[in-house]
């Protein structure tokens, strides 16, 4: 049995690329739909409801697209 190490190191550190950038996408997603539930308090710096939200679709949005792009290539 012959093992590419090359290869494997490669599919090992795309992976955990992949994995990280998912999970900081929803996590600001989360935090861009947070900013809809705090009440406007004059002088508050931070997102605004509207731009919050926007962020969150932009961001589950591409999480989106990167799991569908992965269960493309599984499945061809």
């Amino acid at each position: 049995m012959n093992i590419a190490w090359g290869a494997l190191g490669t599919v090992v550190i795309a992976a955990l690329v992949i994995g990280v950038a998912v999970i900081a996408l929803v996590s600001f997603a989360l935090v861009g739909l947070s900013a809809r539930s705090r009440p406007s308090i004059a002088g508050r710096r931070g997102l605004g409801p509207a731009t919050g939200t926007a962020v969150a679709g932009l961001c589950l949005a591409a999480t989106a697209l990167i799991v569908g792009y992965g269960l493309y290539v599984i499945v061809s």
